[in-house]
């Protein structure tokens, strides 16, 4: 007998940074970062709850030097132009922190079982000179107005990075047509506690409006989610098309003891409903480095829409 969904607890264990896909046919992907973080998983289910028990297959394993080859991290599942793409982010064993966008493709219909080839870093468009050239992850991948669009978190600066999310239009899926924009920074406090943050973008759809989440501070008890929003028919690639909540929208609850809430994505349940999947810690205090702590895990949570059409994330 299959489980019931369950909000805002663990859901699946130990599996940060979650992304589902859930495909024209109806089935869910789940893919997301294991603790070991060497190589890319996926399950699928013909059910969102399904996907608890579903088994996990392992498509592809880091190479054991040079890229590619260490801190395996947030992999994102999307099919674009009649293929399948993975986008992930990857450190060099000889460089752990030379971290960088990569993209796999297959062009089977069976992600699970068909051949994943390697294309490559995530390539920037010709004219621009500052893409991928530092510590680069968390991308994303959405549609509006016929064009695709690529979102994802970049380190800048002189002594203590900043993590900050830009935006460009895509060329192709593993090309970028246009130079990064800026979308945002870390201007708060509730972004900047232990590290200035904004990364791990993820986007849903509604009334004519794109919102554009994100993950903000370091990756304990202070990880939180911010958002964006704007029209789907402004200039996306306009910083001032962007509205930014002055506040967290997803924040650590001591009374539920979920803390660090994060790195989402956004699907949809059998009957439709918007849901967020996030991944969350049960331990407020954390042993050893939080990077390398694996008590991330999956969770569900149920999207409510205020009447200002705004996305309501709440834990009851």
């Amino acid at each position: 007998m299959e489980k019931q969904l369950k909000f805002n607890e663990p859901w699946i264990a130990q599996r940060a940074d979650p992304y589902i896909c859930r495909h024209t046919d109806g089935m869910y992907y789940f893919t997301a970062s294991v603790p070991a973080y060497d190589r890319i998983i996926l399950r699928r289910a013909d059910s969102l709850a399904g996907l608890a028990d579903a088994e996990e297959i392992t498509v592809w394993k880091k190479h054991e030097s040079g890229i590619m080859s260490y801190h395996i991290w947030a992999p994102e599942l999307h099919y674009l132009e009649g293929k399948w793409y993975l986008y992930f982010a990857a450190g060099e064993a000889e460089n752990i922190w030379a971290i960088r966008p990569y993209v796999l493709e297959c062009a089977d219909a069976d992600p699970i079982t068909g051949t994943w080839k390697e294309l490559g870093k995530m390539q920037c468009a010709p004219e621009d000179e500052f893409s991928f050239r530092a510590f680069s992850l968390d991308a994303t991948v959405f549609e509006c107005k016929g064009s695709h669009y690529y979102v994802w978190a970049e380190k800048v600066g002189v002594g203590k990075m900043i993590s900050n999310l830009y935006i460009a239009r895509m060329a192709a899926p593993n090309r970028l047509e246009t130079v990064q924009v800026l979308l945002t920074t870390p201007d708060y406090d509730w972004e900047r506690v232990d590290f200035w943050v904004n990364e791990g973008p993820a986007v849903i759809k509604r009334g004519g409006r794109i919102f554009l989440t994100y993950s903000a501070s370091a990756t304990g008890a202070c990880y939180c989610m911010g958002m964006l929003s704007a029209s789907e028919d402004a200039d996306l690639l306009d910083p001032a098309s962007w509205t930014k909540e002055r506040y967290p929208v997803l924040a650590s609850d001591e009374a539920l003891e979920i803390y660090g809430p994060g790195h989402n994505s956004f699907t949809t349940d059998e009957e439709g409903g918007d849901i967020c999947v996030y991944h969350a810690r049960k331990e407020a205090v954390i042993e050893g480095d939080p990077l390398y702590n694996p008590n991330r895990h999956t969770m569900l949570m149920k999207v409510q829409w205020s009447e200002e059409g705004k996305p309501v994330f709440s834990y009851r």
